[in-house]
């Protein structure tokens, strides 16, 4: 496996693993799970601090939501796979961006 192919598969799982740390932390201190519902609270501080949030937090969310409506709604497997690739796409973005925060903070070497 090629050096740039294990950063981007490294990213991929920080990506995931910080998009369910989250959405987790936030469901134990709301006592709801986190959705992109948190947006329709019209022009509020609440709202506008819910972007950041959602932008790491959103893969978890859009997975979650996929697998239950594969499970309940019955959806077509096209529909699942495009919904898991766009989740794996966003979880890449957020776990680079994430990444090179840390070092450029210096966490990281």
């Amino acid at each position: 496996m090629s050096p740039d192919a294990l950063n981007s598969l490294f990213s991929l799982c920080i990506g995931f693993a910080l998009a369910g740390a989250l959405a987790s932390g936030y469901q134990a201190l709301v006592k709801r799970p986190a959705g992109f519902g948190l947006l329709q609270q019209g022009v509020a501080p609440q709202a506008f601090a819910a972007v950041p949030f959602l932008v790491f937090a959103a893969p978890f969310i859009i997975m979650r939501n996929t697998l239950r409506g594969a499970r309940i709604e019955r959806r077509r497997f096209q529909f699942v796979m495009m919904a898991t690739m766009l989740a794996g796409f966003w979880s890449l973005m957020s776990g680079t961006f994430f990444l090179m925060t840390l070092r450029a903070a210096g966490v990281l070497a």
